[in-house]
């Protein structure tokens, strides 16, 4: 995968976009009637308020303070950036806020102090402890940052951490074990050069001698040169603890017969000269971000024998802090620790190291396109992806807790305890962050039937920033041009095609059209008339294998937008029809919902065959299809034809595929409440976890379903992702915004690579 492409003018469009910012308050309880609201407010919240106060220990039964996290900062030390201040540094916590909740269901209050006096800060912060059940501390310049944990730990009783300092160390320590491990090395013999003695180097370093590094075995470097016991430090530093009286003065100097460089610096630091003084199977972490303490390629184009890890998503070995902090925090409010300590920390680094040697699930090898991903010099810790992380790191950490005597309350079911996590993350939210990535993995060509629309263009330049595939614009090339320039995009090298102009491909594209349906009365005039209609052009280019993916559909109803991809591509081997499935993302869970789009009344065949596709698409977003087929009524209560028709297809599709989980005729809510149906039919194979895929009797029900579902209950709607066609067509909805667009291309991609034999 590559780093993304990120225009400053895409960047303050997506926070200023209504609502501005990435988060919101939610409520969590009804607010619809005078009742509610004398329950959550006067004078119902008396109630509460009065029993925390006999009892503090209430606070985590009555509010959210036990799954609420405060991101806090002075904004003296943020990101790339520096000392920008408090106000300029919102951006970024609100992002934290988003990754806590993303991974690990967390919620956030970012809070941004103005204040650079420590004292005062410690002041501040402390006085926040009754609202959060943790604190991560962020972007606080050293050494102050030291002094204001260590202070605010000894004072508060809540979990705190300062993410830039023992983040990138928890990580990087699950790196360097196993980069030790595979070299054959003792960590107590290593001898390990640190460039750069900041906040995250001074950590990491302190964390690596838990581990068992040997102190006189480090050397720091920072812009001076060598840390010695006769260089000039102030008081309080804490780069006094890694001072060395070795007759080293220089980074050339200490690199030489090093085990293990880390580099926590700046970029291109390191160079290919000192980098041959190292030792044997030298461990290079080169974590300075963006760009590496030394270039990757260049790294290995220097020395065969390196094991190599960075800080960008495109190389192996990616340090990224999401692979600890949300899990991290998500085990220690679970068993409401006081502190996060040293065990805790260890205990997240030693799951992390353990995880990367576990075989790697089918859902990570999907995410990333790589079916190599194997426990070695290129995979010493797990992808940010892998949905075991936080199945592996919050109990980890929990345990410890518990173990080391900082948490106030146990757990004693560790099989429920995962099946929680899983359900507070929603692991349906990170399907499409799957697909994309896995997109990335191996571009395609996409071809763009509605190229004279400015989302069609936004889109096309999103896929190519991001090197998920190349765009194929068609349509009339000034006017293309001419919006391309009017809204500044950077499309220059973008191919453009004018079916009027293509008159040679036209022919072609029309012989086929032609020898297609001339026995369904088109003559010759009318296929190449036809070709010049760019759905016609675009489903030829496809045929032909002059692009990979066709989309559309953005400007035309979907019925005219579908004829001529079935005229031309036509269904693929096996099929006999086509039917559309959206994914509609809710807070609960992912749902599949089919036929959507295209059967208008499907008979009890023809719902076998959707059932079948749509199982199928279901596996490849990574999921186990439980299937049921919907009505009104629920198994035999009603004879009706409907009725009779959904039942004749679970029994048919039960006989093709017995393993299938599937059930029905049933109503939508029954099939969705396993409480309800072990109630009520306890005999369902839907009882034990409800269903995941709705396959509706008819058109009607299907479409008027996922809208008042998207409208009305809030769901994100992915799709319509057209099942059955011979080749990658995927038609959008009517009015699609950008980002729907560019989730239509990555499935598109996703199943041209399927198509490809690359599964």
């Amino acid at each position: 995968m590559s780093q993304p492409k990120i225009r400053k003018e895409d960047a303050l469009r997506y926070h200023s976009t209504a609502p501005a910012g990435k988060i919101e308050v939610t409520p969590t309880k009804p607010l619809t009637t005078q009742r509610d609201l004398a329950l959550a407010y006067s004078p119902g919240v008396a109630e509460p308020c009065l029993a925390i106060q006999a009892t503090p220990e209430d606070v985590y039964k009555y509010t959210a303070k036990g799954n609420l996290v405060g991101v806090i900062s002075n904004g003296t030390a943020v990101l790339g950036l520096g000392n920008i201040g408090a106000l300029a540094s919102k951006p970024v916590m609100e992002g934290k806020g988003v990754l806590f909740k993303k991974f690990a269901g967390i919620d956030v209050f970012d809070i941004e102090v103005d204040c650079t006096d420590p004292d005062e800060f410690i002041r501040i912060v402390q006085s926040l402890e009754p609202t959060f059940g943790g604190i991560n501390l962020e972007d606080i310049k050293a050494p102050e940052s030291f002094k204001i944990e260590t202070e605010l730990k000894a004072k508060c009783k809540i979990p705190i951490m300062h993410d830039d300092q023992h983040g990138t160390a928890i990580i990087s320590a699950a790196a360097l074990l196993n980069a030790l491990e595979i070299t054959g090395r003792k960590i107590e013999e290593a001898y390990m050069v640190v460039l750069g003695a900041g906040t995250a180097a001074i950590a990491c370093t302190k964390f690596y001698i838990s581990l068992g590094f040997n102190p006189k075995n480090v050397v720091m470097v920072d812009k001076h040169g060598v840390i010695r016991t006769d260089s000039v430090i102030e008081e309080g530093d804490p780069k006094v603890d890694f001072a060395t009286d070795k007759n080293l003065h220089t980074l050339d100097d200490a690199i030489q017969g090093a085990d293990v460089f880390l580099g926590l610096s700046a970029a291109n630091l390191l160079t290919p000269e000192q980098l041959k003084k190292m030792a044997p199977d030298p461990i290079v972490f080169a974590l300075a971000n963006p760009n590496p303490e030394i270039d990757y390629e260049l790294a290995m184009a220097t020395r065969d024998d390196i094991i190599m890890a960075t800080g960008r998503s495109d190389y192996p070995n990616q340090v990224n802090n999401v692979l600890g902090f949300p899990y991290i925090f998500r085990g220690a409010l679970d068993v409401r620790a006081f502190a996060i300590n040293e065990e805790m920390k260890l205990a997240a680094t030693f799951a992390l190291a353990a995880l990367a040697k576990e075989p790697v699930p089918d859902t990570v090898f999907k995410a990333y396109s790589n079916n190599k991903l194997a426990f070695g010099r290129e995979y010493l810790i797990p992808k940010p992806l892998d949905p075991r992380l936080i199945t592996t790191i919050a109990p980890a950490v929990a345990k410890a807790a518990m173990d080391s005597g900082v948490a106030r309350m146990h757990i004693t079911n560790w099989e429920q305890y995962e099946i929680d996590l899983l359900h507070r993350v929603g692991m349906g939210q990170k399907l499409m962050t799957k697909v994309v990535s896995r997109a990335k993995s191996d571009p395609k060509r996409v071809i763009f039937a509605e190229a004279d629309h400015y989302k069609i263009l936004k889109a096309a330049q999103i896929i190519q920033d991001e090197k998920m595939g190349t765009a194929i614009l068609l349509g009339n090339k000034a006017k293309i041009q001419q919006l391309i320039e009017e809204n500044s995009l950077d499309l220059g090298n973008v191919l453009i095609l004018d079916p009027r102009e293509e008159t040679e491909a036209a022919e072609r594209y029309a012989e086929v059209l032609y020898q297609r349906r001339k026995r369904k009365g088109m003559t010759k005039y009318d296929a190449l008339k036809a070709v010049m209609d760019r759905n016609y052009f675009g489903a030829g280019m496809l045929n032909e294998n002059s692009g990979d993916v066709l989309i559309s559909g953005l400007t035309k109803d979907y019925a005219q937008t579908i004829k001529p991809a079935l005229r031309v591509i036509g269904v693929g081997i096996g099929a006999n029809k086509v039917a559309g499935m959206y994914i509609m993302n809710t807070k609960k869970e992912t749902y599949f919902f089919a036929d959507t789009t295209v059967n208008v009344n499907p008979s009890a065949e023809d719902l076998v065959e959707i059932i079948g596709m749509t199982a199928e698409k279901v596996r490849f977003f990574g999921e186990t299809p439980r299937i049921a087929l919907l009505s009104y009524s629920n198994f035999g209560a009603n004879r009706d034809e409907e009725c009779l028709k959904s039942a004749e297809a679970v029994r048919m599709a039960k006989l093709k595929w017995p393993d299938l989980i599937i059930d029905g005729e049933v109503q939508a809510n029954i099939a969705l409440n396993p409480a309800l149906m072990k109630e009520h039919y306890p005999f369902s194979e839907l009882a034990e976890k409800g269903a995941n895929t709705l396959i509706f009797p008819n058109l009607a029900a299907g479409n008027i379903a996922y809208k008042l579902l998207q409208e009305i209950g809030g769901a994100e709607a992915i799709g319509p992702v057209l099942m059955g066609m011979r080749k990658p067509v995927h038609i959008v909805q009517l009015g699609s915004s950008v980002r729907e667009i560019v989730n239509m291309v990555a499935i598109g991609i996703a199943d041209a690579q399927v198509l490809n034999g690359n599964r």
